[in-house]
């Protein structure tokens, strides 16, 4: 989590909303890393566990990152989440719950959906309240009146 959130806080020098995430392979090793990337690419797409399951797929040379565990330091929204499941992704770490957003549990629970081909075993609340602090500071800034 600690890389995770180094890659959250490097996100804030593009004015990113400061999530980070790391796939972290078999092995042990990041074979992964992400940071929130929308603002600097002009791509709505860019969220960090999007860009770190696409480097950990070059890394490994394969889609299927079966083997993988996905560590953000904010609860996965619905396209992520969704991209989790499909990597086959088999287990997500995860910082602060996102109530508004979350789709691993709080709003939605995609990664455990009983419809879906693969489920993803979530294990929340690592480092809670600094990934929490990181989020919470960024918007402060960004709040008027």
């Amino acid at each position: 989590m600690g890389l995770a959130l180094d890659e959250a806080r490097a996100a804030l020098a593009t004015g990113d909303v400061p999530v980070g995430a790391v796939v972290v392979g078999p092995g042990g090793a990041v074979v992964g890393t992400g940071r929130n990337a929308r603002e600097a690419a002009g791509d709505p797409t860019a969220h960090a566990e999007v860009l770190a399951l696409r480097a950990a797929s070059v890394t490994l040379g394969r889609w299927r990152l079966d083997d993988c565990t996905l560590v953000v330091t904010l609860e996965p929204c619905l396209m992520c989440a969704g991209a989790t499941v499909l990597a086959r992704v088999p287990r997500l770490v995860l910082g602060a719950w996102d109530p508004k957003a979350g789709a691993c549990g709080s709003q939605w629970d995609v990664v455990r959906d009983r419809r879906l081909n693969h489920r993803v075993e979530v294990v929340g609340g690592v480092r809670e309240d600094e990934c929490g602090a990181v989020l919470r500071d960024f918007f402060a800034g960004h709040r008027t009146g």
